[in-house]
């Protein structure tokens, strides 16, 4: 009977070790006035928030994620000489205490390869990761081409 019991366990163990890993929640950071710029076709759309960190660390930034999306990529536009380009960026820093703004011109999410319809009205559900392992699932609400903001 104990070779059966141990065999019980053997596999229980292997099967634990085989589930995916759940990253846990964010307690530092918080969202506010997330949107989306939607474009038409299959342009990419822009992610923007205002990402709060009510702790005493910095907080890093490091990608994101969403289900409606194949790809979603942390982007900076910068202007040299006259001509504006994104740029990819590997982290953000949120200062403790402080905020960090994904806004139109500057730091935004480059949301790629559409896998579901997004139209303006609809809310989108966003996973931000950082490099603590933490991760923060937010719903930004998709805007018009034409929008500058949250209520613009």
């Amino acid at each position: 009977m104990r070779p059966n019991i141990l065999l019980a366990l053997a596999t229980a163990v292997a099967l634990a070790s085989a589930l995916p890993v759940h990253a846990k929640d964010s307690a530092a950071v918080r969202v506010s006035g997330a949107w989306i710029r939607v474009l038409p076709g299959s342009l990419p759309n822009a992610g923007y928030a205002v990402l709060h960190n009510d702790s005493n660390q910095v907080v890093d930034l490091v990608s994101a994620d969403s289900p409606a999306y194949g790809r979603v990529m942390l982007h900076k536009s910068v202007e040299t000489g006259g001509v504006s380009r994104m740029l990819p960026v590997k982290q953000l820093a949120i200062p403790a205490h402080g905020k960090a703004t994904l806004a139109p011109g500057g730091y935004h999410l480059m949301l790629m390869q559409r896998a579901l319809p997004v139209k303006p009205g609809m809310r989108v559900k966003i996973r931000l990761h950082f490099a603590d392992g933490s991760m923060l699932e937010s719903e930004f609400l998709a805007r018009p081409a034409n929008a500058t903001g949250i209520s613009g």
